[in-house]
């Protein structure tokens, strides 16, 4: 397959002039026109991921599904935490898949890189494709696990409300944020190889500080600013205000600061990934 590849690229880059000091805008372009290398990768990466597998695509379903479990055994039965009149389990799983979502975006993105070392270091193309496929496949597993999400709400027979049609701008949030953060950890990562062992940590200690097994509103008034200094604060924030509305409060002076550092990690993410692009094929 991954000669296949080579020879799909080739094929395309004899039809491109490479100039030196490509612009930005050539950049751009060069996406656009390498759109089936983007498709196939994520592709590929899909059936790699359910192929052999035992139990196959429930495996999207199965770790966020016991995780809400654990959650709401710990955080409702023994913590007593309130929900904000909804249904634990549900309160808990609103923030489970933005949560999980994010949270595979870092691990594939952050090896995406090295893992298709043999690409980057043979032909030409523009990587930014790499990782940016590597978002789509985590976001593969987002959809499967809502299917979850709606088993819950049948379950509690709970209706969500209008706010529901705002759902796809905090997916467009979350997106945005797994983008932001995933291109400095697949830069980094090439540069600093023990970014590898840094990134499950990351992801284990964003678990606990962030919103997915109890509600914001437990978070004193004082401490709210620094709260929402986790991005994931205002995106996790957004989807239960959306999915379960009535009671659920959004913090709209921390939502605006959450929001405004996933736009700086974005911003900043493309830059530094554009800055060191041209030494991934040399350094990996």
């Amino acid at each position: 397959m991954r000669e296949s590849l080579i020879k799909y690229i080739m094929s395309i880059n004899q039809e491109l002039i490479i100039e030196a000091g490509r612009t930005e805008r050539q950049y751009w372009q060069d996406i656009w026109r390498y759109r089936e290398l983007f498709y196939f990768l994520a592709w590929r990466d899909i059936l790699v991921r359910y192929k052999q597998t035992i139990i196959g695509i429930a495996w999207a379903l199965l770790r966020p599904f016991l995780t809400t479990v654990v959650f709401t055994l710990v955080f409702s039965k023994l913590a007593k935490l309130p929900s904000d009149g909804a249904p634990y389990p549900i309160l808990v799983f609103a923030g489970m898949l933005p949560w999980q979502f994010f949270a595979n975006a870092l691990a594939e993105c952050s090896n995406s890189l090295i893992t298709n070392a043999n690409l980057i270091s043979k032909v030409y193309f523009p990587r930014l494709i790499v990782p940016a496929s590597a978002v789509i496949v985590s976001f593969v597993d987002f959809l499967i696990s809502g299917m979850i999400l709606l088993a819950l709400m049948i379950w509690y027979d709970f209706v969500p409300s209008w706010r529901i049609i705002t759902l796809p701008i905090f997916i467009a949030i979350a997106f945005t944020a797994s983008m932001g953060v995933g291109l400095w950890l697949s830069a980094l990562n090439v540069q600093y190889r023990d970014f590898r062992y840094i990134v499950p940590f990351i992801i284990q200690f964003g678990l606990y500080i962030s919103p997915v097994g109890f509600s914001s509103s437990i978070v004193p008034e004082q401490w709210r600013w620094l709260y929402s200094l986790n991005p994931m604060v205002g995106v996790i924030d957004g989807f239960r205000w959306a999915i379960i509305g009535g009671d659920i409060p959004i913090y709209w002076s921390g939502f605006i600061i959450s929001i405004g550092l996933v736009t700086l990690l974005f911003i900043s993410g493309i830059w530094y990934f554009r800055r060191m692009e041209k030494t991934f094929a040399d350094v990996i």
